[in-house]
């Protein structure tokens, strides 16, 4: 199978998880089954300066980022550390995180999350 980069199902959300600005996110897949019922979400997701995903705690499943471009401040489980460009976060079940994008450029990541 092949999704064309049209066929794509693109979202702007605002104040993800009660954060400041908003949020582009580009699925790569469109459902659940796609990841033959192993996760949910497989996306690249686009943090315009200014803006943030809010601190959220995942149960039941896992999500990893990959930081494809810009930087940004991360809040793992409470710990604020700055990531960038070639970076990968893991969120296991049962902690959190949040990104706030401080900077004057875009913050480009690789969400997925997977079920545990």
């Amino acid at each position: 199978m092949v999704r064309k980069s049209e066929e794509k199902n693109v979202e702007r959300i605002e104040h993800k998880f009660g954060a400041d600005g908003f949020i582009t996110v580009r699925n790569l897949i469109n459902s659940d089954e796609e990841l033959n019922g192993k996760g949910r979400c497989f996306a690249h997701t686009t943090v315009a300066p200014g803006s943030g995903i809010g601190y959220h705690v995942h149960n039941g499943d896992t999500e990893i980022y990959y930081v494809v471009s810009g930087s940004a401040e991360y809040n793992d489980n409470g710990t604020i550390t700055t990531i960038s460009a070639g970076d990968v976060t893991f969120t296991p079940s049962g902690t959190g995180h949040g990104i706030n994008n401080k900077g004057t450029e875009p913050l480009e990541i690789i969400a997925l999350i997977i079920y545990s």
